[in-house]
């Protein structure tokens, strides 16, 4: 499957290697100090790598200031596969110069403690930490050993950094227009505004005015912007983020909405709703790039803007995936010592590709792969674990348009048997044994996906209100238009395979069926004479058929109401001319992007559209 190229061409230098080190450890047969000389040469790798990753945020940003659309987008792939290219790079190289690290797992003991001498006191002593485990798990992946996801905390000190994290903009009602400008100094853009002062007076009216809401009175008394000393950058937008301080009246999220058209920078939205900011943070859509390094206290401060999302998600949010894997590992683990649940079954169909399960109270799934898929496999021949867990890792690399759930992958990892209950263990091992396998108290996985619990679709319209169920079919016609537009065809369109988020939008999960939407062919049997016996050409093709006349079917969307609605709303997608359209479209490179926040909180409601940040 190939997503017109969402992984990203190779961008680290081999100088990174630190050959001289390499010379070094050949000269030596001495244990300790081979170990000392190899902690060495993975610090040089991972400071090449974290340099590189560090400044790709600025590039964005420079990218923003001149409208270069292509190089932030190519940015955004980079930062996504730099580590995994840089672990690429290094580990055979690790492996071939030191074969006793495979070979001899207690060599990792001496290798680690060298190491945590030499990242002592670093601010990413935490990613440091996760790189060198990354590289174990490179070196030793043909085996069943597991591998601690684990930040290093308790054995490393780290230090903060020095620069700040906020800045502070002190007002009054009605909010001043100098406060605005303040405000939107904050990501300090070096590019041509359309009309600053203008904006500046447009964003004091609206805050003054949703201050005035929030708090009852014109006359709340001296209040503070708390706001994030960054920018946050995504592909064609920048937004300014912080937090509304009213005291003796809590506090109100705050995001500022940024465009750069061929007139210059303008505002087109802000946003005070916690669900709306959570549009913008969706790990559905592509990363954010903070132009900020303290990454555990942005993470952090959003986590107190938007408390919806996990922890963990927030890091992922802003481009520090392997910092947010140990985050949501971890609270996976703090959810179960808390609530003395047990894995079982996730809610909704069983699929017939994975195996999902969760806990009662998690805000995750976890899903493996199924050795074989079961009887209700629609798609001929199985093309294996391995291309499955392929098409999510491909997901993650990919713009999500807002549509679609990030995954998190695992890799030979342990979870507690005792936290399973033994029917779900029973299949686990008898379904996927060859992903799950048992060790003592342990079950050890090949590969765990984590993605955060949604409701499937069918399950949600059997207990939800009238008003529930008619927004929950439209936004599941939305979240298809969003895929199409990303070039992402599901062809198991089955309604159990979206589900429903806490903020009620609707979100594509399941990925063993996706495909490139250009490569489909979009067919009809409408065009056929009542009562035509004789076999369609469109039969006998080969690849993947589609009659979007036999969409509704395939749903699942029982009420005949909300068929009724669904059709109302889309009637598009049950033709032929919108998906071969979608098709030229984004053959030609035409397709806009999806607006990540909504249309509604727009400042100018008369403004022509302009691509989506």
């Amino acid at each position: 499957m190939d997503f017109g190229g969402v992984l990203p061409r190779e961008t680290l230098s081999t100088e990174a290697i630190n050959f001289a080190a390499l010379g070094e450890l050949e000269a030596t047969r001495e244990r300790d100090e081979r170990a000392r000389i190899l902690a060495k040469v993975i610090l040089a790798v991972f400071n090449d790598y974290y340099h590189r990753s560090r400044a790709i945020p600025f590039a964005v940003k420079a990218a923003f200031e001149r409208r270069d659309w292509p190089m932030a987008f190519r940015l955004s792939r980079d930062r996504l596969s730099i580590y995994s290219l840089t672990i690429d790079k290094l580990a055979p190289v690790i492996a071939a110069g030191c074969p006793e690290i495979a070979a001899d797992l207690t060599f990792w003991g001496d290798l680690e403690r060298h190491y945590m001498e030499l990242i002592e006191g670093r601010y990413e002593a935490d990613i440091a930490f996760a790189f060198i485990h990354s590289i174990r798990r490179k070196v030793v992946s043909r085996d069943w050993t597991p591998v601690e996801y684990t930040q290093g905390r308790g054995t490393i000190r780290r230090q903060p950094l020095a620069s700040p994290v906020v800045v502070t903009v002190p007002s009054t009602l009605p909010v001043s227009i100098e406060a605005a400008r303040q405000l939107l100094d904050v990501p300090g853009l070096d590019a041509p505004w359309r009309d600053r002062d203008g904006d500046a007076k447009l964003v004091a009216k609206t805050l003054t005015q949703r201050i005035v809401d929030l708090a009852g009175t014109s006359d709340p008394g001296e209040l503070r912007f708390v706001m994030l000393s960054a920018g946050f950058f995504r592909n064609r937008g920048c937004y300014i983020v912080g937090r509304i301080a009213l005291p003796g009246y809590g506090i109100r999220p705050l995001a500022i909405a940024l465009l750069h058209e061929a007139d210059g920078v303008y505002v087109d939205a802000v946003l005070t709703e916690s669900d709306d900011l959570q549009y913008v943070f969706s790990s559905t859509l592509a990363n954010l790039h903070a132009t900020n390094p303290h990454y555990h206290e942005l993470a952090q401060f959003l986590f107190s803007l938007m408390p919806k999302r996990a922890l963990g998600l927030h890091y992922s949010t802003i481009g520090f995936n392997h910092i947010g894997k140990v985050a949501v590992i971890n609270e996976i683990a703090r959810e179960q010592r808390r609530m003395g649940e047990r894995f079982a079954t996730a809610v909704g169909f069983r699929g017939t590709v994975a195996i999902g399960f969760s806990m009662p109270s998690s805000r995750y799934v976890l899903k493996v792969i199924r050795d074989t898929p079961t009887d209700g496999y629609k798609w001929g021949v199985f093309p294996g674990v391995t291309d499955v867990l392929e098409k999510y890792r491909l997901v993650h690399y990919m713009d999500r348009a807002g549509s679609m759930l990030d995954n998190i992958i695992y890799y030979n990892i342990t979870l507690d048997r005792e936290s399973f209950a033994p029917e779900l263990v029973d299949e686990l091992v008898e379904n996927a044994g060859g992903t799950v396998g048992v060790a003592g108290g342990q079950l050890v996985f090949r590969h765990l996906i984590v993605q955060p619990k949604m409701i499937p679709i069918p399950v949600f319209l059997e207990t939800a209100t009238p008003e529930e169920a008619r927004a929950a079919v439209i936004n599941l016609g939305y979240c298809i238009k969003n895929n199409a537009a990303a070039n992402v065809f599901n062809r198991d369109l089955d309604g159990r395979n979206y589900g429903v988020s806490q903020i009620r939008k609707v979100y594509l999960f399941d990925y063993d069926a996706v495909e490139p939407l250009t490569g489909v062919k979009v067919r009809t049997n409408t065009d056929r004479i009542d009562g035509e016996e004789d076999i369609p050409d469109w039969f006998f093709e080969e690849g993947t058929i589609f009659l979007p006349e036999e969409m509704m079917t395939g749903l699942r969307i029982d009420d005949r109401n909300l068929r009724r609605v669904f059709q109302e709303f889309h009637p598009e997608l049950l033709s032929v001319d919108y998906w071969q359209g979608m098709q030229r479209a984004l053959t030609e490179g035409k397709v806009p992007k999806v607006r990540s926040y909504p249309i509604g909180r727009r400042l100018r409601r008369n403004q022509p559209a302009s691509p989506s940040p």
